[in-house]
């Protein structure tokens, strides 16, 4: 699949593009900023843009009003039709996030329910209870998304409604050609609608062909990643886990953190139950502090992206990260997190960053053993960290194994491995560097990263 071979760069387009935070009726074309970028991201070698709530909304675009038409503040349905075939045009796909598991007091269907109560027709979209009353004294009692009563929980067991979320899935394929869902707080809604999605999915793959597969992406937060992540399904999901165990490792000076939940997902024992699936790895998102901003040894900035475009998955860039952006998670909101920027920064790090993107999926020619070849621990000390990703042949394509090795400290080391002795193409270098010949030990600078890419011949 697509998504696999992908580096996802993802955008909150309230913040990005400067809208008020509350809705404030007045429609102004906003969205087509991110079209402004295509050409920055084309160049930085991203494959898909996953763009956070984009429909019409009170405020920060999970209390949706409305999933047939784009949010005012952001534009028209025509800006963000254009703004999809702009990327495509730059051979970017677009995700778009689904907020399913719950709507904004002022949805319209809510809104009935408020005005009419008992009478209206939509009272069982929702879970109600007439006897009750709510936090905002409606005279009813409803339920809100975990204790968040903003946000109204539908009832994903009614017919009516999970038809009326289908629609729109079908609607939005049509009207803006999108390439996939990422679906909000997945990890609430109830499975067999996930079940049906998929289906529509299926559909709309089918409609369009393979090269266009319709992909969904959950988000999940713990528990096993297999439940929800299988052929019934979604394709992937985010992995939580290992978002703390990257910056965690570096923080405590203990790679044994991050290599141990890599190998209890991705090992080769019987029990490492998520060999085959591709998770969505990231360093940080719109909800966690930046990477940038948790890292007590800024230099460590570097090896954590080596290591996130090293281990399995699918990795995901959120704007701005990839310059080293700051960014705190609030005591009470998420806004310093969610900035706009007037124009792309890139630097060192995004160069940096940038060359990680073409050792994986750049140029048509990237590594099958980084997209979808299995794990194993080599070396593992505090400091450091040496894994081995091995991709069998398969199609006509030869075997390949790829050494990713990790300086997580400030200063050089030697690692010592049998697998370190051959010939090694430094898949970090500069093009035209001759290959490494390796006696079983590797010098490491301090903060490197190393790819080591030997087979493919």
């Amino acid at each position: 699949m697509w998504a696999y071979e992908s580096t996802f760069y993802q955008i909150y387009p309230i913040g990005f593009c400067d809208a008020p935070r509350t809705n404030d009726g007045v429609t102004v074309s906003r969205i087509r900023k991110v079209a402004d970028w295509a050409g920055y991201l084309e160049e930085l070698g991203v494959g898909a843009v996953l763009l956070n709530p984009v429909f019409d909304s009170s405020t920060h675009g999970y209390d949706t009003r409305d999933l047939h038409h784009v949010d005012c503040r952001l534009g028209t349905d025509e800006d963000l039709a254009f703004v999809v075939k702009t990327l495509h045009e730059h051979g970017i796909r677009v995700v778009l996030d689904a907020v399913f598991n719950h709507v904004g007091r002022e949805f319209w269907a809510f809104q009935d329910v408020r005005e009419k109560r008992w009478d209206s027709r939509y009272r069982d979209w929702f879970f109600t209870n007439f006897d009750g009353n709510s936090a905002f004294n409606d005279g009813f009692w409803y339920e809100g998304w975990e204790g968040c009563f903003d946000l109204v929980k539908l009832n994903l067991r009614n017919n009516e409604v999970v038809e009326y979320l289908l629609d729109c899935v079908r609607k939005w394929r049509s009207m803006f050609m999108i390439d996939g869902l990422r679906l909000d707080v997945a990890y609430s809604l109830d499975h067999d609608f996930i079940r049906r999605l998929r289906g529509v999915a299926g559909e709309l793959t089918a409609a369009s062909g393979p090269e266009h597969e319709f992909v969904l992406i959950g988000e999940t937060l713990h528990g096993d990643y297999s439940q929800l992540v299988n052929p019934e399904m979604l394709h992937s999901c985010t992995n939580y886990e290992c978002y703390k165990g990257l910056y965690s490792s570096f923080n405590s000076t203990n790679m044994f953190e991050i290599a141990h939940s890599l190998h209890r997902q991705f090992g080769g024992d019987p029990w490492c139950i998520y060999r085959g699936l591709h998770l969505l790895s990231f360093a940080d998102n719109h909800d966690v502090t930046r990477l940038a901003s948790i890292l007590t040894d800024p230099a460590c900035i570097r090896p954590a992206y080596g290591l996130l475009f090293g281990m399995p998955g699918i990795p995901c860039l959120y704007y701005g990260s990839e310059w080293g952006q700051e960014g705190h998670k609030g005591a009470h909101d998420d806004w310093d997190l969610r900035p706009s920027f007037d124009e792309p920064m890139p630097n060192e790090l995004t160069a940096y960053i940038k060359g990680l993107i073409v050792a994986r999926t750049g140029g048509g020619a990237g590594s099958r053993a980084l997209c979808y070849g299995t794990y194993r621990n080599v070396v593992i000390t505090n400091k450091q960290l040496l894994f081995e990703r091995v991709a069998e042949a398969s199609d006509g394509a030869p075997a390949e194994r790829v050494l990713v090795a990790v300086n997580a400290v400030g200063e050089p080391f030697s690692l010592q491995a049998a697998e370190l002795a051959g010939d090694f193409v430094d898949m970090l270098a500069a093009a035209d560097d001759a290959p490494l010949h390796l006696d079983g030990t590797l010098a490491l600078e301090p903060y490197e990263v190393r790819y080591l890419l030997s087979g493919r011949a």
